[in-house]
């Protein structure tokens, strides 16, 4: 079983390279993250699964936060166009299948291997993912709250971060043109 399998909690039988239970995504990204070195590749697979939390927060992940969630991948991660979408899709199908159960402790992980810099990256990029269509909802700002403090950010921390888009927030977007 490959690094990103374990540390996503995805069960295969059979061998890492291709057996039975394990799909094409999960095997080409398990090879493309294995060409890393293993603390990197972790960095990556924990990024990239809370990218696609917040995205998958309003239970729908749309062209524009996938595009998002791609461009941050290859800039942070330096990662070619092809792997940063095989991440981006692996991610989006383990949050999707695994959200509830692998949240909390995949935030916990990254906590545990990143220093306050990389997680003040990433809250500023789960913003920008909720951004990506033009509009953070209510249900989007709060799971980045909350993601938040689960990295250790207290309320009024996040609350800074959420600030620099304010102008996308689907709370406020009513209230500049009606006191107009």
């Amino acid at each position: 079983m490959s690094l990103l399998q374990r540390f996503l909690g995805i069960e295969t039988t059979g061998s890492s390279r291709g057996g039975a239970g394990e799909t094409t995504s999960v095997r080409r990204i398990a090879e493309t993250l294995e060409q890393m070195a293993p603390d990197q590749a972790r960095y990556i697979a924990a990024f990239a699964y809370i990218l696609a939390r917040v995205a998958q927060a309003d239970l729908t992940i749309d062209a524009q936060e996938v595009a998002a969630m791609r461009e941050i991948l290859r800039g942070l991660g330096r990662l070619s166009e092809e792997e940063a979408a095989v991440v981006c899709e692996i991610a989006c199908d383990q949050s999707t299948r695994l959200g509830g159960s692998q949240n909390y402790l995949v935030t916990r992980e990254f906590r545990a291997i990143t220093d306050t810099k990389q997680r003040a990256q990433l809250v500023e990029c789960l913003f920008a993912v909720a951004a990506a269509d033009g509009e953070i909802s209510t249900t989007e700002s709060q799971e980045v709250v909350t993601i938040a403090e689960e990295l250790g950010f207290t309320r009024p921390e996040a609350l800074g971060i959420r600030a620099r888009y304010q102008e996308h927030l689907a709370e406020f977007r009513g209230l500049t043109n009606e006191s107009a």
